[in-house]
């Protein structure tokens, strides 16, 4: 008797983290390893941050909050959409979550039903289509080109769509390619969302990480009809690399807020307490650090576009956002898994193999890693890109 339930028996496990955990293990056998695989910042979590945590701790703030969250915390969330995204939101409407990731299999749970359907496009981030099928929905894969910045097209979306079609997922700035929509192109797709009524789950999660005077859009800020029908997702990994504390949050209109309240009410009730002030204070205190941050990884993408752009035969697109390539190896005559478990064992250089983002022939490089790391690193994929 298989004791497996369907829906998780098809999900398949992240590549992502089994690339970074199977180059952790070269690394601990001694193996020098060159390693672009990890989806977080390098940098510590700024000390204000950690003060905040550890004071919170020492005055006992470590029993339940509502389970949307600190009231204090979603308040100063509701200021911030609004100061920098032209978001009007009330406490209300925001939840709290267990990071990012947990606010949108939130999202995803509180709106679709067995046998919605969901566009993705792709490269998509890992999880999206295995959260969209642990809920029972069915994730409609719409791939993009290199040629126009592997961003989804109102036309893409037009002929994607079905009368199944529950919500469409964007991401933007991207991971893994670090594409930025532009107002011209969100404004499109608001269009046609809102003539289908179609829900936007518009994951921010990079907003702070962006380069060449780029600007970050909110698609939910272009009206008050697209707003009604977008759950906004943010949080704390990026920005300040607060990775391990898993704090995120959505942004929501008042009924779908309170559906994700719900769902949380039931599974994990509030975030980590102590970590919420934490969040707290990120927000609050002073973002030079997030500056400083994006300036160092500005510093590595430079340089990684002018090696990139030296190897004959790869090709990327200039990342707008985040901090990944996403590496085109198509003219290598190699499938992405093959690629990168060859560049591994012959040149110890971990990178993500594209099958994990809807897009074989391509690998993702992660800059959230130091420069020493990063020369030693191209140097080998050089070597190993010549050789074939």
């Amino acid at each position: 008797m298989n004791q497996i339930a369907e829906k998780v028996a098809a999900v398949s496990p992240s590549l992502t983290l089994a690339i970074t955990a199977q180059a952790a293990k070269l690394k601990k056998e001694g193996i020098d390893v060159c390693s672009f695989g990890a989806g977080e910042p390098d940098m510590d979590t700024p000390d204000f941050i950690k003060e905040a945590a550890v004071k919170a701790l020492a005055e006992g703030k470590t029993k339940y909050t509502a389970a949307e969250g600190l009231f204090e915390l979603r308040e100063a969330i509701a200021t911030k959409l609004m100061v920098d995204n032209n978001l009007e939101y009330t406490p209300q409407q925001i939840t709290v979550n267990c990071g990012a990731k947990h606010s949108c299999y939130n999202a995803i749970l509180a709106v679709c039903d067995p046998g919605d359907e969901v566009i993705i496009p792709a490269p998509y981030w890992t999880s999206y289509p295995e959260m969209v099928r642990l809920a029972g929905g069915e994730p409609v894969i719409v791939e993009t080109s290199q040629k126009n910045g592997w961003k989804l097209t109102a036309e893409n979306f037009e002929e994607a769509m079905t009368p199944r079609t529950k919500m469409l997922i964007l991401n933007s700035p991207g991971n893994p390619t670090g594409s930025l929509y532009s107002r011209a192109e969100l404004e499109k797709i608001a269009e046609i969302a809102a003539a289908e009524d179609i829900v936007i789950l518009s994951d921010e999660i990079y907003e702070k990480l962006i380069y060449n005077e780029s600007e970050h859009i909110s698609i939910a800020s272009l009206s008050k009809e697209i707003q009604a029908l977008t759950i906004v997702v943010n949080g704390f990994s990026k920005p300040y690399s607060m990775t391990g504390w898993r704090i995120g949050y959505t942004a929501a209109p008042k009924a779908l807020a309170e559906a994700m309240n719900n769902i949380q009410s039931h599974t994990t009730s509030a975030p980590t307490t102590f970590a919420q002030w934490g969040a707290l204070a990120a927000l609050t205190g002073d973002q030079q650090v997030v500056s400083d941050m994006r300036d160092e990884f500005d510093v590595r993408r430079n340089y990684m576009l002018d090696r990139f752009s030296k190897i004959s035969n790869v090709s990327v697109v200039e990342p707008q956002g985040a901090f990944y390539f996403l590496v085109n190896i198509e003219r290598m005559g190699l499938k992405s898994m093959n690629f990168a478990e060859k560049l591994l064992s012959r040149q110890q250089v971990a990178v993500v193999p594209g099958l994990a983002f809807g897009a074989d022939h391509t690998v993702r490089f992660s800059y959230a890693c130091g420069l020493d790391v990063i020369k030693t690193g191209l140097d080998r994929f050089e070597q190993f890109c010549l050789a074939h």
